[in-house]
């Protein structure tokens, strides 16, 4: 599953395109997210990218789950959005 990085300084409207692409290319994806604004982020571009799949027939389901991830050799904890059709 591809993995796409948001930052709290993320275009919502970008993110939304990149997930809608690859969402019609490989079924699904997964949003990573550290800090209350990156999330903040990658929930609007969720909410975006289902009005750009939705005239397809396609409905997006968001599962948000805990993960660890390792940044300068610091172990930080990212929310990940899965996001799949259903």
């Amino acid at each position: 599953m591809d993995v796409l990085k948001v930052s709290a300084k993320s275009s919502p409207n970008a993110v939304a395109g990149a997930l809608a692409g690859v969402l019609r290319e490989s079924g699904g994806a997964e949003l990573q997210a550290i800090g209350a604004g990156a999330l903040n982020q990658a929930v609007k571009a969720v909410a975006i990218a289902r009005g750009f799949v939705a005239p397809g027939g396609v409905d997006l389901v968001c599962i948000p789950a805990f993960t660890d991830v390792v940044i300068d050799g610091e172990e930080r904890t990212a929310i990940k959005l899965i996001v799949q059709p259903r």
